[in-house]
C-alpha cells in the first residue's frame, strides 16, 4: 500500500522523470559492481520501480532501458576490473580474507564460460564476481559483450516486471487485497530469516567444530571435576566429538535463552511490550483470503498431521531394528508434551483477545513440530555427506517458521508462547540428539526413511489442510462489539459515531461507507434480486485463480474481497452493466451493537471497472465516482423506511434503511 514515503516519491518521480532514469542507472550499476552489489538492495528498490511503472509514473521503456544500461556499465567495470588486476585480486581484501566470494563464480565459468553470464546476472550471491571471473581468464570483449548485453537487458525486464505487474493493478490488488500483499510478504521475509540463520549457523558451527573440540578438550584438562563428565561427549578419538562438541554449545546457548525467557514470562505474568506490538500489527493485516491460507499453514502442527508421519516413521525404524533410534525420538516426544503440558498449567499467562480456547505459553504445537522435525533432522543428517548435512536442519527451520507465523497472524498465540515453544522444543531434542549420537555410531539408509517421513507428512498436510481451516478460524475470531447503542438514538443522531469510511494507509482507499443498515439484510438482498442484482459467494483462492483464464467472462470473474477492521464483507452484491462495468453493494457487520438487537450493518456502494493489465488476466478495479451507484440503490431502496444525510467524518451522503419482517411486504416491485 502507498504510505507517506511512496507517495511523496511518486511525486518526486512525477516532477524529475529524467533524473528519474539515472537514479534506476545507478542502482543496476551499483548491483552489478564486484562486492559494492553485494550491499545494494536493487530486489525491492527495481520491484518499487516497477510499481511506479505500472501507475503510470515512469516510462516503461524508459526505465527498462536505464536499468539494463547500468547493469551493463557496472558488468563491464567488475570485467575490467578482473582483467587488470587478473589473480593478483585474490590477494586484495576482500578476496584475501573470503576467497569463496570468487570461488563459486570461478566454478560456474569453467563449467560453461557463456551460459555462466547470463545465470549469475539472476543470481545475487554471484552476480557481481562472475563478470570479474571472465576478466580474470581474459575471455575476449567481443565474446563477452552480447552475451552481457542480453544478459543486462532480459534481467532489467525480468526484474522490473514483478512491480510493474503490481502497479498495473494496484487499483484493484491494493484496495480490497493490499494487506494480503503485505502478509505475503512478511512471510517471506520470516522464511528468508529462518534459512539465513539455519544456513549460516551451520556453516560458523562446520567451520569452527575443530576449534570448540580443542577449547571443550582444554577446559575438561583445566576442570578434572566436571571435566570428566564432558570427556565422554569430546573424546578427540570419535568421529562424532566434533558434531557432539556443536550440539551441546547449542544447548547451552539456547538452553540460557530458553531459561532467561521463561523467568521474565513468569516474572510479569503478562504479555510482554513486544507482544502487544506484534499481536496489533497482525491484528491489522487480517482479511479473508490471508486468513484461509494462514489457517490451512498453522495447521501443518496439529496431530492429525504429524502423527501419521511419526507413526510410519517408528514403524519403518522397528522394522529396521533401529530400536534406539526409536527410543530417543519416543522420549523426546512425550517429555515435549508432559513439559509443555504441564508449563500451561503453571504459568497463568492471558491469552489473546482472539484466542478463544486451546492455546496458551508455550505454544504446544510449535514444541512438538520442533522436536518432530528437529529430532528427525539430527536421525538423518549424520548420514549425509558434506554441507548436504544442513538441509534437514533448513527443512526443519522452515517447517517451524512457517507454523510459527501462521498462528502468530492468526492470534492464536502471543509472540512469546511461540518464542517459548521453539527454544523449549530446540533444547530438548538437543539434549536428545546428544544422547542419541553418544551411543549410537552405526549408520544406516536414510534416504527410504526420509522419504517416508516428508512424504507421509505432505500427504497428510494436504489432506487435513482443508477440513482444518473452519474449525480453526472460528476459535480465532475477533471478539463481538462492545460499544452498544440506543436503536432510537442511532436513527437519530449516533448513526454519526459509526465509521464514515474504510481505515486505509493509502487516503485513495478510504472508500467511503455511505450505507447503514439496521434489521436483517433477507428483505433488502429481495429487493436488490428483483432488479437484476446477485449475491457473490467471498472468493477464495480457487476463484481467485479464475482471474488468470482466458476463457471464463468478466460476469464469472470474482470481484476481490475487502475488509472493514479485520471482517470480510457479510454481504457483496454485484450487478453486471456489460462486459466491462458493474454496480457493486459490500456490507459488513457494524463495529458496534444496538440494545434492542436488532442486527447493524454499514456498507458502501461502487462503480467497478473490468481491466487486463498486459492483456494476461482480469481485474475487477474500483473507480472514484460512485454517486450514480449510490443514487440507483436510494432509488432501488425506497419501499423501506430511510433517511439520508451527510457524513461528518466523510462529507459523504449516508443513507440509512430499517428493514424488518413487517417492511418485507413492501418489497414486492
Amino acid at each position: 500500500m502507498l504510505d507517506g514515503f511512496f507517495n511523496g516519491l511518486v511525486d518526486w518521480v512525477g516532477n524529475h522523470p529524467v533524473a528519474a532514469g539515472i537514479v534506476i542507472f545507478l542502482i543496476a550499476f551499483a548491483d552489478a559492481v564486484i562486492v559494492l552489489g553485494a550491499i545494494v538492495p536493487a530486489l525491492p528498490l527495481l520491484f518499487a520501480i516497477g510499481v511506479l511503472i505500472g501507475i503510470g509514473e515512469i516510462s516503461g521503456p524508459y526505465a527498462v532501458a536505464c536499468a539494463a544500461l547500468g547493469a551493463l556499465a557496472g558488468d563491464g567495470l567488475s570485467y575490467w576490473i578482473g582483467r587488470r588486476w587478473g589473480p593478483g585480486l585474490r590477494g586484495l581484501w576482500p578476496f584475501s580474507k573470503y576467497p569463496q566470494l570468487l570461488d563459486r563464480g570461478e566454478l560456474l565459468f569453467r563449467r560453461n564460460a557463456v551460459k555462466s553470464i547470463v545465470v549469475a546476472r539472476y543470481v545475487g550471491a554471484i552476480r557481481q564476481f562472475v563478470p570479474a571471473i571472465a576478466g580474470i581468464a581474459r575471455m575476449p570483449m567481443r565474446r563477452y559483450l552480447p552475451v552481457s548485453l542480453f544478459a543486462c537487458v532480459s534481467w532489467a525486464v525480468l526484474f522490473l516486471a514483478p512491480g510493474w505487474i503490481f502497479g498495473a493493478s494496484y487499483d484493484a490488488v491494493a484496495a480490497v487485497a493490499g494487506r494480503l500483499t503485505i502478509v505475503l510478504g512478511a512471510l517471506l521475509v520470516v522464511l528468508a530469516l529462518a534459512w539465513a540463520v539455519v544456513v549460516y549457523s551451520y556453516r560458523w558451527f562446520d567451520a569452527h567444530a575443530n576449534s570448540l573440540l580443542e577449547r571443550a578438550l582444554k577446559w575438561t584438562r583445566e576442570h578434572p571435576r566436571l571435566g570428566r563428565y564432558a570427556a565422554a561427549l569430546i573424546d578427540p578419538k570419535r568421529p562424532e566429538s566434533a558434531s557432539l562438541a556443536i550440539l551441546a554449545v547449542c544447548l547451552l546457548a539456547i538452553g540460557w535463552a530458553c531459561f532467561a525467557l521463561l523467568a521474565t514470562v513468569l516474572m510479569r505474568d503478562e504479555p510482554l511490550r513486544i507482544d502487544l506490538a506484534v499481536f496489533q500489527f497482525m491484528y491489522e493485516l487480517r482479511n479473508p483470503l490471508a486468513d484461509r491460507l494462514m489457517a490451512a499453514l498453522a495447521s501443518i502442527g496439529d496431530i492429525q498431521v504429524l502423527a501419521p508421519a511419526v507413526g510410519l516413521t517408528l514403524l519403518w525404524l522397528a522394522w529396521r531394528r533401529r530400536w534406539l533410534a526409536a527410543a530417543h525420538w519416543l522420549a523426546a516426544l512425550a517429555f515435549g508434551l508432559v513439559l509443555t503440558t504441564l508449563l500451561g498449567a503453571v504459568i497463568d499467562m492471558p491469552r489473546p483477545p482472539t484466542a478463544h480456547g486451546g492455546f496458551g505459553f508455550p505454544s504446544v504445537g510449535i514444541t512438538m513440530c520442533t522436536i518432530v522435525f528437529g529430532f528427525f533432522a539430527v536421525l538423518i543428517a549424520r548420514e549425509l555427506p558434506g554441507r548436504s548435512r544442513v538441509w534437514p536442519y533448513l527443512v526443519s527451520g522452515v517447517v517451524v517458521a512457517i507454523l510459527g507465523f501462521a498462528r502468530l497472524y492468526l492470534g492464536a498465540h502471543w509472540l512469546s508462547d511461540i518464542v517459548g515453544g521453539m527454544l523449549l522444543g530446540v533444547v530438548w531434542l538437543l539434549v536428545l540428539g546428544i544422547a542419541y549420537r553418544r551411543h549410537v555410531e552405526r549408520s544406516f539408509w536414510m534416504r527410504p526413511v526420509a522419504l517416508v517421513f516428508y512424504t507421509t507428512f505432505a500427504i497428510a498436510a494436504l489432506w487435513h489442510a482443508p477440513r482444518a481451516v473452519d474449525p480453526l478460524l472460528a476459535k480465532v475470531t475477533p471478539n463481538p462489539p462492545t460499544i452498544v447503542l440506543s436503536t432510537e438514538r442511532w436513527w437519530d443522531s449516533e448513526w454519526q459515531a459509526l465509521p464514515g469510511q474504510l481505515r486505509e494507509r493509502d487516503p485513495a482507499h478510504r472508500w467511503p461507507l455511505d450505507l447503514q443498515v439496521a434489521g436483517p439484510l433477507a428483505p433488502l438482498k429481495a429487493r436488490l434480486e428483483a432488479e437484476g442484482w446477485r449475491t457473490q459467494v467471498q472468493a477464495d483462492w480457487s476463484a481467485v485463480l479464475t482471474l488468470l483464464d482466458d476463457d471464463v467472462p468478466p460476469a464469472e470473474q470474482p470481484i476481490l474481497p475487502a475488509t472493514l477492521g479485520t471482517s470480510a464483507e457479510a454481504l457483496l452484491m454485484r450487478r453486471d452493466l456489460d462486459d466491462t462495468r458493474a454496480e457493486v453493494l459490500r456490507l459488513w457487520r457494524a463495529p458496534v451493537r444496538l440494545e434492542d438487537g436488532t442486527e447493524l450493518w454499514v456498507g458502501t456502494s461502487q462503480a467497478m471497472l473490468h481491466t487486463r493489465p498486459f492483456d494476461q488476466f482480469g481485474l475487477w478495479q474500483p473507480q472514484t465516482d460512485t454517486r450514480e451507484v449510490h443514487a440507483g440503490l436510494r432509488e432501488l431502496l425506497q419501499g423501506f423506511e430511510s433517511r439520508e444525510e451527510p457524513h461528518p467524518y466523510s462529507d459523504v451522503p449516508t443513507l440509512r434503511l430499517r428493514t424488518s419482517p413487517a417492511d418485507s411486504t413492501q418489497q414486492a416491485p
